[in-house]
């Protein structure tokens, strides 16, 4: 049998290395560090942070996988669980427009921040409501309200640091 090898370009690799390695770190925060106020600004840094150095679909991808490891490792309560797919698609909000509007770089991060937020508010308080006691909805709900646009500043605010740390140039 005849293999075949492929070999991709040093900025691809590079790029798929750097792409694994974030993959990792939001795999890894939710499964050791079970405070929303720690794993949050991590993983939404990352975001910002994978937006800028690996590009906005590689970015896309490693939004989807937060949600899912916080509800494994218990970061995330089991009766959240039908709300990943908001949680996702928030992400994928944050993502987006901060990768459409990134040369502004603080407009950015708010304007993402803040229709994370809304999206996600809005969906879940609605879910909840339909899903949950009453009683339980509210609490329920305030952990993916304000909370979430919190993290996603803070998160840009740690991503700000690296970025003039290491020199990251952020192009269009």
């Amino acid at each position: 049998m005849l293999v075949k090898t492929i070999a991709l370009p040093k900025e691809e690799a590079e790029n798929l290395i750097k792409t694994l390695v974030f993959i990792g770190v939001v795999v890894i925060i939710p499964s050791l560090i079970h405070i929303q106020w720690i794993t949050g600004p991590i993983v939404n840094a990352i975001l910002f942070l994978a937006v800028i150095l690996v590009g906005g679909r590689n970015a896309l991808l490693i939004g989807l996988i937060p949600s899912i490891i916080a509800l494994y490792f218990g970061l995330l309560p089991a009766p959240l669980a039908p709300l990943i797919p908001f949680i996702m698609i928030s992400n994928a909000i944050l993502v987006v427009l901060f990768d459409w509007l990134k040369k502004n770089y603080w407009t950015a991060i708010i304007v993402a921040a803040t229709v994370k937020f809304l999206f996600l508010h809005v969906s879940t308080s609605t879910i909840m409501d339909l899903i949950l006691r009453k009683e339980l909805a509210p609490k329920v709900a305030q952990i993916l309200s304000w909370p979430q646009f919190y993290t996603a500043l803070i998160g840009g605010f740690i991503a700000w640091i690296f970025i003039k740390f290491y020199k990251v140039k952020i192009s269009k």
